[in-house]
């Protein structure tokens, strides 16, 4: 004899009695391994089995490094135009609506300072999931004007790469901006103020090719994919295969292209010791 016998044939629930689990609540690496949304944000959004590196934006980033998630945002309102009149599948200007809408960001970086370690730092923040982290007219501007805003107050300067590459709908305005942070982040060297860049997944294109690896020391996170075209695209263009683990972060390491590889709870530590160290004062606890 059968412990439960169902009375009614058929599922009686209601739609409006059905219990789903709530989305978010779990996070899948790419290795497979489930962990806790809760438990992932405590451990800096590193997963805890595997160590992988889960891709966050400008406003994790700032609540790492600045002390309490206190910081002044620079340069708020700052928007791309369309000089260009640029359409493909979209207009342009309808294609920086939607991602604004989407995102809640103006554009691909966020620029700020604030306190770390008690200290000012001033931090330029892409954000990947604004049109790809793409580099474009409003990335440059503000990246050369939070530069101005260290070069003034003699303020350490850090970017956190994390991009596509240039913005294609901009075109050669987007190119322009290589040059311009450049010449930014030379204007600090010669005021020995330090800049430091973090690579982080993925640094690729443009950024590469300009402010990424123009640091004082270069860091990055593990795992990070860093180069300027990505592995399909040299394989296919080369016709040659790639060694193992081409263009990671501990691929580069080993070449010399990064100073060191650092684990994102550790980054704030590593990020203010360095500056202790090259402007030659107490090493802050």
């Amino acid at each position: 004899m059968s412990w439960f016998k169902r009375k009614e044939k058929g599922i009686q629930t209601t739609t409006e009695q059905k219990k789903d689990t709530p989305r978010g609540l779990w996070y899948k690496s790419p290795t497979g391994k489930i962990v806790d949304t809760k438990e992932l944000e405590q451990n800096f959004y590193v997963s805890p089995e595997d160590g992988y590196h889960v891709r966050i934006g400008s406003k994790e980033y700032f609540e790492i490094l600045f002390d309490d998630n206190k910081f002044k945002e620079l340069d708020v309102k700052l928007e791309s135009k369309d000089p260009l009149k640029f359409e493909d599948t979209k207009k342009y200007p309808d294609r920086l609506k939607a991602a604004q809408e989407k995102t809640k960001l103006k554009d691909a970086v966020r620029t700020a300072v604030g306190k770390s370690k008690g200290q000012d730092l001033v931090i330029a923040c892409m954000d990947f999931s604004f049109i790809g982290g793409s580099m474009g007219s409003v990335v440059g501007e503000k990246i050369a004007r939070a530069a101005d805003y260290a070069l003034k107050n003699k303020t350490p300067f850090m970017i956190i790469s994390k991009s596509g590459g240039a913005r294609m709908m901009e075109a050669a305005l987007s190119l322009m901006q290589l040059a311009k942070t450049s010449v930014k982040l030379a204007q600090l060297a010669d005021a020995g103020i330090p800049y430091i860049s973090l690579c982080t997944d993925p640094t690729t294109g443009g950024t590469t090719a300009s402010f990424a690896m123009l640091g004082d020391i270069n860091i990055s996170e593990p795992g990070a994919l860093i180069g300027f075209a990505g592995p399909r695209v040299v394989r296919d263009t080369t016709g040659q295969e790639l060694p193992e683990g081409f263009q990671t972060s501990e691929f580069l390491l080993e070449h010399g292209f990064l100073d060191f590889i650092t684990h994102r709870k550790e980054l704030k530590n590593k990020v203010n010791l360095y500056i202790d160290l090259i402007t030659n004062q107490p090493l802050r606890a």
